[in-house]
């Protein structure tokens, strides 16, 4: 789960990391007024989206008057933001945050991620701040630094010193600094975070070090032992088919293809998909249903795939273990006569009581396309897709 920067950042302020004044703002009055309350003379207003590359893309703008913040307000309220990674869909802005300006001497790039091969938290960071850690990356990958904690003792304080060092912080600002990286990693532990990114981290002219952005993203699976980052989520950010599949337990994530996927196991989903691409088709979603495909399971999970309006072909695709075939085709059959669909469906079952199954999608009466393996099942969803797509093409020409 992603938050928003101005939630980020009042979380790492609990955990010591500095930050500026800011307030958040549901309005251009209502930003205006925040900058007043502030003080000062210039302000940065901040639209707040879940994506990077706000500035480039005008989610990003200094102002010098509180009637410049409400003109610029007026024009981000209500609109799409568009950038690199948002897609070009953009995502809609409906809050914003308005920062007193700080001075700025140099920004660090700071993040700490989960690094899978040595399985511990890593901390990566550079000198070269602002830009994306990709860019600094690929243009000054001498400048990055990286320090990989150890789980049992944690991020200790001469690793922070080393870091700090590495950085080419001035002596008198290295307490700051350990205090900047400790205080991310005790956020990044205690609140069971998979990222931790402040972007730039600013060292400013009067010896102050500051997160000027911040993201931080959350580990779904631990979020019971987190109400109040629960709360935090916003689902106006996310992909509503995502935010539908996740308020049911179910897995998604929606993609650009024709085929949708009804598949239990994640392993099982990205072969699918991997075999739908082989036999010529794309797929239009990864769908984990898990473990327990219940019939009423397996119908929220047909309800999902078809609210996507891209889907032309469905492919279910099962292999029973602790699942049980005849609970799946039972829920494909209830599915399809609660709600008729007019795109082809393939059944492909496998494993436990898969005779039954197959004797229910026989005797449903349903115009089913049933297969016996994985490269049958996606080559005739891939068939049936381009066949109806030939002749709903037909019917518009007539």
């Amino acid at each position: 789960m992603d938050i928003h920067e101005y939630q980020a950042k009042e979380l790492l302020s609990k955990f010591g990391v500095g930050i500026p004044t800011g307030a958040l703002a549901y309005s251009p009055e209502q930003a205006a007024y925040r900058a007043r309350e502030m003080g000062g003379d210039r302000w940065v207003v901040k639209a707040q989206v879940h994506a990077g590359g706000r500035g480039k893309a005008g989610g990003v703008k200094v102002c010098s008057s509180d009637s410049e913040i409400q003109d610029v307000t007026e024009n981000m309220f209500g609109q799409k933001l568009v950038t690199h990674q948002t897609g070009p869909e953009g995502k809609g802005i409906y809050r914003v945050y308005v920062e007193a300006a700080v001075p700025i001497l140099r920004e660090i790039y700071l993040g700490f991620v989960l690094d899978r091969a040595s399985q511990r938290v890593m901390i990566v960071a550079s000198g070269e701040g602002g830009m994306e850690i990709e860019e600094i990356s690929a243009d000054k990958p001498d400048s990055i630094v990286r320090a990989a904690i150890e789980p049992a003792v944690g991020l200790r304080e001469f690793q922070a010193r080393e870091i700090a060092f590495a950085l080419g912080i001035k002596p008198a600002l290295i307490q700051q600094m350990v205090r900047t990286l400790m205080g991310c990693y005790r956020a990044f532990r205690d609140l069971d975070a998979t990222m931790v990114e402040i972007n730039p981290l600013v060292v400013t002219s009067d010896d102050r070090i500051l997160a000027l952005d911040a993201k931080m993203t959350f580990d779904n699976n631990a979020l019971f032992r987190h109400p109040q980052i629960s709360e935090l989520r916003d689902k106006s950010q996310e992909d509503p088919r995502e935010s539908r599949a996740a308020d049911r337990g179910l897995s998604y994530v929606g993609l650009e293809g024709n085929i949708g996927c009804i598949v239990n196991g994640a392993g099982l989903a990205m072969a699918t998909m991997d075999t739908i691409k082989l036999a010529g088709g794309e797929p239009a979603n990864f769908l984990d249903i898990g473990g327990g495909a219940t019939p009423e399971r397996v119908s929220k999970a047909f309800r999902l795939v078809l609210s996507d309006k891209n889907v032309q072909a469905i492919l279910v695709n099962i292999f029973a273990g602790i699942n049980r075939c005849d609970w799946v085709a039972e829920g494909v059959v209830k599915a399809l006569r609660d709600d008729p669909v007019d795109v082809p469906v393939i059944v492909r079952l496998a494993g436990t009581n898969v005779e039954e199954g197959q004797k229910i999608l026989a005797q449903s009466g349903l115009p089913l396309i049933r297969a016996t393996t994985l490269m049958e099942a996606a080559e005739r969803a891939v068939a049936a897709w381009q066949a109806d797509v030939k002749k709903n093409s037909n019917l518009r020409a007539v």
